[in-house]
């Protein structure tokens, strides 16, 4: 079984506190409701958001895919920072086992940058692609673009 990791950065103006309550604390309340046409629901299917916690979300009906779960494997909100795996989902497709994530969100001058590494780890006999998985990380851009855009909007949601 073959892993590909992929580091990416996201300067961000908007603290770290805030974009660590919106996109993993408060997630499963918050995505939903800022993206109901990509995401019908996230609930948490095994524990209460701590380590060991399976989170399942949702895609609405006719979307490419049914839905997915991830497991969290770390969390610190205190120094901003998840660890997580994608371990079940059609979006996993035929050639991914799991996908294990760390992220973290660091104070800049600015606001924040956070730094994501993905593992993508490959089903047996399967030999991954970087450019095969291009196609994920611009959505995960897209949704800490969108989030962002709306912690501006309204400066008072996770102050």
């Amino acid at each position: 079984m073959g892993v590909i990791s992929i580091t990416q950065e996201f300067t961000s103006s908007v603290a770290p506190a805030r974009m660590f309550k919106a996109l993993v604390l408060d997630s499963h309340n918050f995505i939903p409701k800022l993206v109901p046409q990509s995401i019908k629901s996230i609930e948490f299917v095994e524990g209460d958001g701590g380590v060991g916690s399976i989170k399942q979300t949702n895609f609405p009906e006719g979307s490419h895919f049914k839905y997915l779960k991830h497991k969290i494997d770390a969390i610190d909100a205190t120094k901003y920072e998840i660890k997580y795996t994608l371990i079940e989902g059609d979006v996993l497709g035929n050639a991914v086992e799991s996908i294990s994530y760390e992220v973290k969100f660091e104070a800049s001058a600015a606001g924040c940058v956070c730094k994501t590494t993905s593992h993508y780890h490959a089903k047996e006999g399967i030999a991954l692609k970087e450019e095969d998985i291009k196609a994920g990380k611009d959505k995960a851009l897209g949704m800490y673009k969108l989030v962002e855009d709306y912690l501006h909007a309204n400066p008072d949601v996770y102050a």
